[in-house]
């Protein structure tokens, strides 16, 4: 279930996209089997990096002209020359870091002139619940470390030049799973209602009934857990 809407990255045949803090390589497998561009999935995690390369694996690529690639990078120091690629993707990266400042400054240095960038973060709301109902949820090694209101990601990525697109909201099955996660902290991995919860989504994610989209449909607006936001780099 991604979370970037990939028609909404303009890509056309053997374009290149970067997936900033591509983790287990959600996103960058996605993109590769949906769209026709070339994927470069980079990210900290060597663990994380393991698991994308063996799930791409699963795979039948056989029909698949374009390539994916993971490696490791740092966001504040991309391997890549100035305008080098023709798509960025940064989901649910920046709530970690402690300069996205610094971050969104590299992250449009290595994007083309013209070229879409596609940024998510938690939403704020649904995220300020999960601090409320857990002190040790924002204190997670590599955890979340602030919550971005919609105005500031947009004002984030306006003040370094980009030009705004447009938004949505997804995931909104997702937020009462963390609020759960949250409320039993610290029995979450023996809860039997987070347990059922998860077994939950999983099923929706490999069934997709009518039934539960509908759901995430109106939920989405009301408590989708990520925000998603596109932006232009001026041509």
């Amino acid at each position: 279930m991604n979370t970037i809407k990939y028609n909404r990255l303009n890509l056309e045949n053997d374009q290149f996209l970067l997936d900033m803090g591509c983790g287990e390589g959600r996103h960058s497998i996605g993109a590769l089997l949906e769209t026709s561009a070339n994927v470069v999935g980079l990210d900290l995690s060597l663990n994380d990096l393991n698991i994308a390369k063996s799930r791409l694996r699963d795979f039948d690529l056989s029909n698949v002209e374009t390539n994916c690639t993971f490696g490791v990078s740092n966001i504040n120091d991309i391997p890549f020359e100035n305008a080098s690629l023709d798509a960025v993707i940064c989901s649910e990266v920046l709530e970690h870091i402690d300069s996205p400042e610094e971050s969104i400054k590299e992250l449009i240095r290595v994007l083309k002139p013209g070229g879409v960038m596609a940024l998510s973060v938690p939403r704020y709301l649904p995220e300020l619940i999960c601090w409320k109902l857990s002190k040790e949820y924002s204190k997670t090694p590599g955890g979340h470390v602030r919550i971005f209101r919609h105005s500031q990601l947009k004002q984030l990525a306006l003040d370094n030049g980009l030009e705004y697109e447009s938004f949505h909201w997804a995931h909104g099955l997702h937020s009462p799973y963390w609020w759960l996660q949250c409320l039993f902290w610290g029995t979450k991995d023996k809860s039997f209602i987070v347990k059922q919860y998860h077994r939950f989504l999983v099923w929706d994610l490999m069934q997709n009934p009518l039934l539960t989209r509908i759901l995430e449909a109106i939920l989405q607006p009301l408590i989708g857990k990520s925000l998603v936001m596109y932006f232009r780099k001026p041509a």
